[in-house]
């Protein structure tokens, strides 16, 4: 079998949800298979890796001009390879218009239909204009979660045996480290030495970090102990608006924005955090409490969408409306050294029910069914 998969947002967006999916699915499927013959596309320069293996195949894509190697170059070179399937990791965008081979793409949640309000315009136009087709066009669709099934389902009527559920996973990076060196590291690279509470995953609306800054604000003075709230993430989406309200609120004392961390640091962050917090208000998935658990570090997350499904009994839930109630479990986990040990415990429990060897091992068998359904 010859499989063909755009594996260019490894790079494009490294250190999203999609990026991270694309690296780690196309590792370990490097690592496991050896039969099947693949064919990656990958953006310009820092590809070395790619070239050790035998059955990986190489084509390079500019990275200007987009929409030529969108629209013209991706769909000329997906036939010229021959391949038996096409794997599209970014939500199926960009889904070639003529059918050489089977399809395959990954759709991580229907946000644009859910929250169009927290989408940019040309995105949701984008995304709405094409998701009908690629639906209609692709063989099998992958998705992150059965919360993010059922959305595919709802909206467009598809049928369940066509929508397989394969979950993402921490990298193996994430890990409980030796605190001390952990601390060292936080320390010489970004100034930190009070013990926080820690947020990322970025800065768009329906994330609701506004949520966690009115938290902080009403519990910081009461808490047992000092603690800062570290936010992480590029300065972008609603960032200046939020450094605007932790300014209004008297919170910049306490308040760290930290601007983009590469991805490799964030297992110190994770190791370092007294409590995680996500307030998200929709996700296809969620992985930031998954890492934040996978490093044993407390959390507190929502009860809504996909989250539930991700974290199950090693995580607080709360719904992420009512700010009273995360200002409460904020309160209690860091006042009650008990609560906070087993939720460490749970959490590393919990973690090893999700890794990306699992993840690849599933989609390569995706891609042998539809294979031999054709």
């Amino acid at each position: 079998m010859h499989i063909c998969i755009d594996t260019r947002g490894a790079k494009l967006y490294a250190g999203t949800g999609i990026g991270t999916y694309t690296a780690r699915l196309m590792e370990n499927i490097m690592t496991i298979d050896e039969e099947d013959v693949y064919s990656f596309f990958w953006p310009n320069d820092g590809y070395e890796d790619l070239l050790n293996k035998k059955n990986i195949r190489l084509t390079l894509f500019g990275e200007k001009n987009k929409r030529f190697w969108d629209e013209h170059f991706l769909p000329a070179q997906v036939k010229k390879t021959g391949c038996d399937l096409f794997h599209l990791p970014q939500n199926g965008l960009g889904l070639p218009a003529e059918k050489s081979c089977a399809y395959v793409a990954t759709v991580h949640d229907l946000i644009p239909y859910v929250m169009p309000e927290t989408c940019g315009k040309s995105y949701l136009d984008r995304f709405t204009g094409e998701m009908p087709y690629i639906l209609d066009a692709c063989d099998r669709i992958i998705t992150v979660s059965h919360y993010s099934k059922q959305d595919i389902i709802k909206f467009f009527n598809i049928p369940g045996e066509k929508i397989s559920v394969t979950h993402l996973a921490a990298d193996s990076r994430f890990r409980l480290m030796d605190k001390e060196s952990a601390w060292n590291f936080i320390r010489s690279q970004y100034n930190l030495s009070t013990d926080y509470i820690l947020y990322l995953g970025g800065f768009s609306p329906r994330k609701n970090v506004e949520g966690l800054i009115d938290a902080f604000k009403k519990t910081c003075r009461e808490l047992p102990g000092h603690y800062d709230l570290v936010l992480l993430g590029a300065s972008k989406d609603g960032h200046y608006e939020l450094k605007k309200k932790v300014h209004a609120l008297g919170l910049s004392d306490r308040t760290v924005f930290t601007g983009y961390v590469p991805y490799e640091h964030l297992p110190y962050f994770y190791n370092c955090a007294s409590l995680f917090v996500y307030p998200s208000l929709y996700e296809g998935f969620g992985l930031p409490p998954l890492e934040a658990m996978t490093c044993g570090t407390p959390t507190i997350t929502t009860n809504v969408t996909s989250i539930p499904e991700v974290v199950g009994d090693a995580a607080i839930t709360i719904d992420p409306y009512d700010i009273d109630m995360l200002t409460q479990k904020i309160y209690d986990i860091l006042s009650d050294a008990g609560l906070r040990r087993r939720l460490t415990e749970r959490a590393l429990k919990r973690a090893y029910h999700f890794s990306w060897k699992k993840t690849a091992v599933e989609t390569i068998n995706i891609y042998k069914e539809v294979y031999n359904s054709r």
